[in-house]
């Protein structure tokens, strides 16, 4: 028993410490990923959908495609934008949790031995 006990503490201050370190660098180039963050970076002033129109032959025509892809670039923009921040949001709350979790890691086993003492033992 006291050897289980011993091997808990090892790993827990050991590479338990350094695998949940891991696992919050996981979870935020997961949501770079998801997101597509490099990619919508690069594409930021690109039509929305590819939705473009091409140039007509007069120039009234001309003025009206020019106008469309203005559009259309301005909501691929917007949309792209508003991705990215939600994108930037989640990276920042995963990064917040995960801080928090890093800090109290140390401290959850002794937590939970006080927790079972108070319930036996409630004062």
């Amino acid at each position: 028993m006291l050897m289980l006990a011993v091997d808990f503490v090892q790993w827990w201050y050991g590479r338990g410490y350094q695998a949940a370190f891991r696992a919050v660098g996981r979870r935020i180039i997961r949501i770079v990923r998801l997101f597509s963050l490099p990619l919508l970076v690069q594409t930021l002033g690109a039509p929305w959908r590819r939705i473009t129109t091409p140039r007509g032959g007069s120039l009234g025509e001309r003025f009206q495609a020019l106008l469309d892809n203005l559009i259309s670039r301005v909501v691929g923009f917007c949309v792209r934008c508003i991705v990215i921040l939600a994108g930037l949001g989640a990276i920042t709350a995963i990064a917040v949790v995960g801080a928090a979790l890093l800090v109290a890691w140390p401290f959850l086993p002794i937590l939970g031995i006080i927790l079972i003492v108070r319930g036996v033992f409630p004062w």
